[in-house]
């Protein structure tokens, strides 16, 4: 932004209408001239060709009519102000636990329950750009896909590598969350959240789910838990006589009750997702109970010109006085 020129003392620039006063009134004395010698004919003069001091015999009164103007402006304190702001932010480390088990194929939802799951969790990613995130898949084990980034677009493409079979099959809750919480205990943020998404029952893994919340308490983690599945029955993936994949309906089965647990004893919450449009409004959910804090504290600063100004008038009063009293005393 440009910088804005104003007046401490705004009123003292009427006094710049004393200028046309001074002009009116140095018009009027040069007209009448000053003593005058009566002779009889001047065309003895008239061929006399005007020297250079004579076109400047009116450049001190310019000169002290600057002068004077520069100190009224001096005197009206001119500043130049600069606007800005200062912008803290406060971040939010944030781990993702998503399950990537075989029945994370089922179709319940579009086009199946871990695509749905990316897509969300990316479009959740790009709009938290305060965060530092991180990623962690679990199955029948657990693995730290991307550890704790700023760097989204790394992060986001290690998310689109994400399918099932990239891990032994099965649900380890337990290991997943356990992995996320190893990943955020050494953090000094004064906000660590983890989000678990899972649609099923803990089968696997060498440490239980509810002991795992524990460890994320101890470390002041606070874990919302994410149920996936539609209610009832859904078409799930199965293998057939041939060994080729296909899909047959089959039971919902999702704990709960535990993930609820999880969500209460870190100071969470647990949220139930049936299709795409629950699970957007799940992360939407998160994404304003998890705030990062950003504060923008705005500035005006002002910076003096009186200096400029009333050096201006000195340099040009002493111009005046040297022209009036070494060069132009006299004129011919």
């Amino acid at each position: 932004m440009e910088p804005i020129i104003r007046f401490a003392n705004p009123g003292l620039l009427w006094l710049l209408l004393i200028l046309p006063l001074l002009i009116a009134y140095y018009i009027f004395r040069t007209r009448q001239g000053g003593a005058t010698i009566q002779i009889s004919t001047i065309a003895g003069v008239q061929g006399i060709r005007h020297s250079l001091k004579y076109y400047l015999r009116h450049l001190p009164f310019v000169l002290r009519c600057g002068a004077i103007a520069l100190l009224i402006v001096a005197l009206a304190r001119p500043q130049t102000s600069e606007y800005g702001s200062t912008t803290t932010t406060e971040g939010i480390d944030l781990m993702l636990a998503l399950d990537v088990s075989g029945s994370m194929l089922a179709r319940d939802f579009q086009p199946d329950r871990i695509t749905a799951a990316k897509e969300v969790a990316s479009r959740f990613i790009v709009d938290r750009p305060n965060d530092r995130m991180g990623l962690v898949v679990f199955a029948g084990e657990s693995f730290t896909q991307c550890p704790l980034t700023t760097d989204k677009t790394s992060l986001l493409n290690l998310m689109g590598q994400v399918q099932t079979g990239m891990l032994e099959d099965g649900t380890a809750i337990g290991n997943g969350l356990g992995t996320a919480v190893n990943r955020l205990k050494e953090s000094d943020a004064k906000s660590k959240v983890i989000i678990l998404l899972t649609d099923g029952v803990n089968n696997s893994g060498q440490i239980t789910p509810l002991t795992a919340a524990e460890i994320a308490k101890t470390y002041g983690i606070r874990v919302y838990t994410i149920g996936v599945g539609t209610k009832g029955m859904a078409p799930s993936p199965a293998i057939d006589m041939w060994g080729n994949l296909t899909f047959v309906p089959a039971k919902v089965e999702i704990d709960e009750e535990m993930l609820t647990q999880i969500a209460q004893m870190t100071g969470g919450e647990y949220f139930r997702a049936t299709d795409n449009d629950t699970l957007q409004a799940v992360y939407d959910r998160i994404n304003a109970l998890e705030k990062s804090k950003i504060e923008t504290n705005d500035y005006t600063r002002y910076y003096e010109l009186f200096t400029a100004y009333a050096l201006g008038a000195l340099l040009l009063l002493v111009a005046e006085f040297l022209l009036r009293r070494l060069w132009l005393h006299s004129i011919p």
